[in-house]
């Protein structure tokens, strides 16, 4: 069982991922900020290419495309499935700096039935 915000669990996320459909134009750089977790912040960051996660790692990039902030509480709801993405971002509960027609592109991502599935088996096997 992979802890939640390692290097284990992004390469589990990854893995997992790779079933994901095809979304052309899909494609952004991401950074994760992850803040009051019990081991303080956590960065890390991915790269979707077509609505698929190429890549994914600990650690910050020089120039995302768009940054997502949120708390560990916030972002731990999302990924267990319990909160649309979405909606944390529209109730100010995770805030989005950076290129904001980027962020818009992989939006129905997360709200797929694919994606929600992704998030039930990562989750499964992710200690919170």
């Amino acid at each position: 069982m992979a802890k939640y915000l390692t290097q284990e669990w992004l390469d589990e996320y990854r893995s997992l991922a790779a079933g994901q459909p095809v979304r052309e134009g899909a494609t952004a750089t991401v950074q994760y900020v992850i803040t009051d977790g019990p081991d303080g912040t956590v960065a890390y960051h991915w790269t979707v290419v077509d609505g698929r996660l190429v890549d994914a790692q600990l650690g910050t990039l020089p120039d995302p495309d768009f940054t997502w902030t949120a708390t560990y509480g916030t972002q731990a709801a999302i990924q267990r499935g319990e909160l649309d993405a979405n909606t944390a971002f529209m109730r100010n509960r995770a805030t989005v700096t950076g290129n904001m027609a980027q962020f818009i592109r992989l939006l129905p991502i997360t709200g797929s039935p694919e994606f929600a599935a992704l998030l039930s088996r990562l989750s499964a096997g992710t200690e919170f």
